[in-house]
């Protein structure tokens, strides 16, 4: 069990509300989470799911409405300054200040947490060799790829060397090489002892960074643990994955998911396929061609933590 000093964030019976008394919307609706110090630490779930809201009470801007939350050991009610000195935020969306060069985008930022100037030079070439933009540093902000952006965002979040890194959605429409570049420096900065905690619809990304994660939905955490121990809790080794011809749709699947409901442990009906949930697909497949059956295409894979996101929270989108 971690021990006090050792936890990062703490959270019990933690809830957000929004909306008049009477007429709440509960966002949050009693949760509990531990941060140890120096793991990479995940929020999964889908739209609305309330971990935008237990980010931002994490970066104590929202209040709690409920339950208790304390912060690098402090109280965000009562010491909300003194944790967002000690904390780094990576939004979502891109906030640089286009006016501004790479370079004076960190510069100014670190000015602003009353960083001297010449620290803050020598911060300002520390962080842009750490993110590899030290070639862009006289560049203007809009010159810069996608992928730039976000990595100058990354620095700019480190400019007070935080011991705790938010970072919501850190990846969000980059192309899969700006994506390995930017796991890279994330895994880089876990080693040198900053405690990360994220936000991502990414799977792969989730599994790829976070030691621990919960998913969420609906306000409430439904799972936790590391990739591995949810992918062993809460599904098989590996899927099967049926397809049937073009012609063949609709209630078709429905009697071909009957034939072969016995052969695995679960079976998914979707529109364009049948899963058969087992510990061996391709003994699967097998029985499914003993049985006379001819799927237009099959799949034998291993299972996946997006196989376990869909179970516990659906494949209906939330608007």
């Amino acid at each position: 069990m971690p021990t006090v000093t050792d936890l990062m964030i703490s959270a019990r019976g933690l809830r957000k509300s929004f909306g008049r008394p009477g007429e709440e919307l509960e966002a949050v609706r009693g949760i509990g989470v531990d941060v140890r110090r120096g793991e990479a630490f995940g929020f999964l779930g889908p739209n609305g799911a309330g971990k935008s809201s237990t980010m931002r009470m994490i970066a104590a801007v929202s209040p709690v409405s409920g339950g208790e939350l304390r912060i690098l050991g402090l109280d965000p009610a009562r010491h909300g300054p003194a944790i967002r000195a000690r904390l780094g935020v990576c939004p979502q969306d891109d906030t640089l200040d286009v006016d501004l060069t790479v370079r004076d985008n960190l510069y100014i930022y670190g000015r602003y947490f009353g960083i001297p100037k010449g620290e803050m030079r020598d911060r300002a070439d520390e962080l842009l060799d750490f993110v590899q933009l030290t070639d862009k540093a006289r560049a203007k902000v809009d010159d810069l790829s996608g992928g730039m952006k976000r990595r100058l965002t990354i620095a700019r979040s480190l400019v007070n060397r935080p011991d705790l890194l938010l970072l919501d959605e850190p990846t969000t429409g980059l192309d899969p090489q700006a994506r390995h570049v930017l796991w890279d420096r994330l895994f880089r900065l876990k080693q040198s002892g900053v405690t990360l905690v994220l936000t991502t619809h990414y799977m792969d990304e989730a599994e790829q960074l976070c030691d621990r994660l919960v998913v969420m939905d609906k306000g409430l955490v439904v799972a936790e643990g590391s990739p591995l121990e949810l992918i062993r809790t809460h599904t098989t080794r590996e899927v099967a994955e049926l397809r049937l011809g073009v012609a063949a749709v609709g209630e078709t699947h429905d009697a071909l998911a009957a034939q072969v409901s016995d052969l695995g442990e679960r079976v998914e009906v979707l529109p364009d396929r049948v899963l058969v949930y087992g510990h061996d697909g391709d003994e699967v497949v097998a029985k499914v061609h003993e049985r006379g059956i001819q799927p237009a295409a099959v799949l034998v894979r291993r299972t996946t933590l997006e196989d376990v996101f869909l179970r516990l929270t659906g494949r209906t989108l939330v608007d």
